[in-house]
């Protein structure tokens, strides 16, 4: 118990550190720079960055290659987007579709659509859903999960893994300094009120949704030798169809059935977390009964 609270912790110190640098260095682009963007979004955009060069270093360190990492092949890499892609579609649409049917999503009318716009929004959207998960995959189920396989058997590696990543989601700050006002330790200011966000209770349903999504994706990832691709592939579909949904409906809390979602984006929330849950039940369910045989 204790060995796995370790490891468990480790990465918090890692995490603390780009904060802390990129606290340090959003205060000297402002001061040098200008506010050209808000202070907060510098310190978040800069710790994703620093997180994302931390993949090299630390990988070095634990000797974890690019093959643990989740990297197949070029040609295997693609097959596994296009295949992931199509999983995320598939586990995700039948969401989409209850919402709709129960009456939380409801048509946005106010919207006018031509056929260069739609493709406009399909392309952005699926650009900008790509880079997120190119972002997030390799970081926490390529070397976060890898890194704490190394030490702990599968199970607690993902749990522990996809609480990282739920928790994240949700460590920020809506306060925006103003750069006259800026001190050099206005970011750690920030960040104080950041983690207290952790303990909103009104974030609960949303998290608890995410550290599903972290779960079924670090099974995913485990299940197959240097998966990363179906990862990133099912996780792209995934913000895709919640960005087109963003755009084409509008989430109508006053519905009797407005529990099912959250308010972190209209579809994440506890239909999603019992969804995923059953895939994964189910796969699991699936495999046992197929070794019986």
């Amino acid at each position: 118990m204790l060995r796995t609270l370790y490891y468990a912790l480790l990465p918090v110190g890692v995490l603390l550190i780009a904060i802390a640098l990129a606290c340090f260095i959003s205060y000297f682009v402002v001061l040098g720079f200008g506010e050209f963007v808000e202070f907060r979004k510098i310190i978040s955009k800069s710790t994703q960055v620093l997180l994302i060069l931390s993949i090299f270093p630390i990988a070095s360190y634990l000797k974890i290659n690019k093959e643990e990492l989740g990297f197949a092949s070029l040609p295997v890499f693609l097959k596994q987007l296009i295949l992931g892609f199509g999983l995320g579609f598939i586990t995700l649409m039948p969401v989409f579709v209850a919402l709709y049917l129960l009456g939380i999503n409801v048509i946005d009318e106010s919207q006018i659509w031509s056929t260069g716009l739609i493709v406009k929004n399909l392309i952005i959207s699926l650009l900008l859903a790509l880079l997120i998960s190119l972002i997030e995959e390799p970081l926490f189920r390529g070397l976060l999960l890898i890194s704490l396989h190394k030490k702990l058997s599968v199970m607690p590696a993902i749990i522990i893994s996809a609480t990282y990543y739920a928790a994240l989601h949700f460590i920020n700050s809506n306060t925006n300094i103003l750069a006259q006002d800026l001190k050099i330790y206005s970011g750690f200011t920030l960040l104080t009120e950041a983690f207290t966000n952790l303990l909103n209770p009104a974030i609960f349903s949303a998290f608890l949704a995410l550290l599903m999504v972290g779960i079924f994706l670090g099974v995913l990832r485990t299940q197959v030798k240097s998966s990363l691709g179906f990862c990133i592939g099912c996780h792209t579909c995934w913000v895709w169809q919640i960005k087109l949904n963003k755009k084409l409906f509008n989430t109508d809390f006053n519905s009797e059935y407005h529990y099912l979602v959250s308010s972190y984006d209209g579809v994440i929330g506890p239909l999603v977390t019992v969804w995923l849950l059953l895939a994964v039940i189910s796969y699991f369910s699936f495999r046992n009964f197929k070794r019986r045989i």
